[in-house]
């Protein structure tokens, strides 16, 4: 079958994963609080002043190698030590969760276009549960190995198992969290990244002294079925008047995406390079949004991925109302005051971060088919999963989803029906065993970017298990 991703030239072997038991002792305890306050973020450039505290640095995952995950926590404003721990995870593979994710969408800070100064963001998560932001994996943003051969076996296993390492190791620098409600959430190829730790912790939470309360998971237009996913695209291109007629018809007649040799088919090839010549044009993760002309005229930014016909996708670029976005975010980021701020650098080294990795995309060694039987398997361990889609991602359309979710052939405990937000249409809404799938009117790939105020509401309801509001 075919990969949504990657043409595998060979199989690498992963390193053999383990989590130590940790006896959580009271000296233990205490000595981790010292640690996390070496963390604590004070003057970082530009922020304007809240009611919150927050923490960045550095988990080691793996001591013998010298792998690093960089992570930022903001608590909530209100009751940080009764609300839930949130992970957020972006995709990519090879984009940062601090660029997209903290940056641009659900976090409390906001890079403003004069690229120095940040402004708070009025629709954070963070008034409903602590957020952790992690960038995963190694050569995502500020994480990074001291061992070459690492970056070699990139793939979805490895990120999983470092994410899983991550938790238990941050668990320890801040063991109130240990016991408390947990979630994950993300968006994109966090479709895969999400499911996949979720899975490993329903796995391990067999061992008492490895337990964690996972909740739930949330996926925002996530990559699910690579079938599926390229079947929705497609036919949202069509439907959207991306593609001609005569270019749909000879994708639907000479592609199998069911096969394994989908691209040897010439006239399957030349049709989707169409498609993605056409969506060069526009923002592909947003259809009727500008783009941001700088980036398209005068940038050598060499994260910024290219468009090719092979079975990769490329991962976000720009989105939002200001397509600009990630040209602040790479701008802040690299300063050395900032980085300093973030516990990323010491001294006068800069720690070169980009928004995407491509290295770690093109190098991608491993990624599943289809995240469905997860979804199963979650399901049958009680864990809540909600799935939303911006209605106007060519990326990762809302076909795609609707396609995925289908195969599933869940039983339907709430028929499809609009769900309203400040007595407006939000978007559609249905309710399944164990899943329920919204989405969002007029957003694009990056949900809470277009659909702020909309993304807060829906986000809160997830975290109540309540149904979305039916009624203006």
């Amino acid at each position: 079958m075919l990969s949504f991703y990657l043409v595998l030239v060979s199989l690498l072997l992963l390193e053999p994963f383990s989590v130590a038991r940790h006896s959580f002792s009271s000296n233990r305890e205490q000595s981790d609080q010292s640690r996390a306050s070496e963390d604590l973020v004070a003057n970082l450039p530009g922020q304007p002043v809240v009611n919150f505290k927050h923490y960045a640095g550095y988990v080691t995952v793996n001591e013998n190698n010298g792998r690093r995950l960089f992570y930022w926590l903001y608590e909530s404003p209100s009751l940080p030590d009764e609300k839930p721990l949130v992970l957020w995870l972006n995709g990519g593979p090879g984009c940062s969760s601090i660029g997209y994710g903290a940056t641009q969408e659900i976090g409390p800070f906001l890079v403003d276009s004069d690229e120095s100064s940040l402004t708070v963001n009025p629709y954070s998560w963070n008034k409903e549960a602590n957020l952790l932001f992690l960038e995963s994996p190694i050569g995502v943003g500020f994480s990074y190995s001291n061992t070459s051969t690492d970056y070699a076996n990139l793939g979805d296993d490895f990120a999983a198992n470092d994410a899983y390492a991550f938790l238990h190791e941050w668990f320890l620098k801040y063991p109130s969290y240990r016991t408390r409600a947990f979630y994950i959430a993300g968006e994109s190829y966090a479709g895969k990244y999400v499911p996949e730790l979720a899975e490993i912790i329903v796995d391990r939470n067999k061992d008492p002294s490895l337990f964690i309360d996972l909740r739930g998971i949330l996926l925002g237009n996530p990559e699910t079925s690579d079938v599926q996913d390229w079947q929705g695209m497609v036919d949202y291109a069509w439907s959207h008047a991306v593609i001609s007629d005569e270019t749909h018809r000879t994708i639907i007649a000479s592609c199998d995406f069911n096969s394994n040799d989908t691209w040897s088919n010439q006239d399957c090839s030349q049709a989707v390079n169409e498609l993605l010549k056409q969506y060069k044009e526009i923002d592909i993760y947003s259809l009727y949004t500008s783009v941001c002309i700088d980036s398209l005229t005068g940038s050598d930014d060499n994260s910024t991925p290219v468009f090719k016909t092979t079975s990769k996708m490329m991962p976000r670029i720009m989105a939002g109302y200001d397509p600009c976005l990630d040209d602040y975010a790479k701008s802040y980021y690299n300063r050395l005051d900032v980085q300093k701020a973030l516990h990323v650098s010491s001294g006068h080294h800069l720690r070169d971060w980009r928004i995407c990795n491509m290295s770690v995309f093109n190098g991608w060694s491993d990624s599943k088919e289809s995240v469905l039987p997860i979804y199963q398997k979650l399901i049958a361990a009680g864990i809540r999963i909600w799935v939303y889609s911006g209605d106007t991602d060519g990326r990762v359309p809302v076909l795609s989803t609707r396609y995925s979710i289908s195969t599933l052939s869940l039983p339907i405990t709430r028929e499809w029906r609009p769900w309203y937000h400040q007595k407006q249409v939000g978007g559609w809404v249905q309710e399944y065993e164990g899943l329920t799938f919204a989405t969002f009117r007029g957003a694009g790939h990056a949900v809470p970017t277009f659909k702020p105020s909309e993304s807060l509401a829906f986000f809160s309801s997830f975290l109540s298990g309540a149904s979305l509001p039916f009624k203006r």
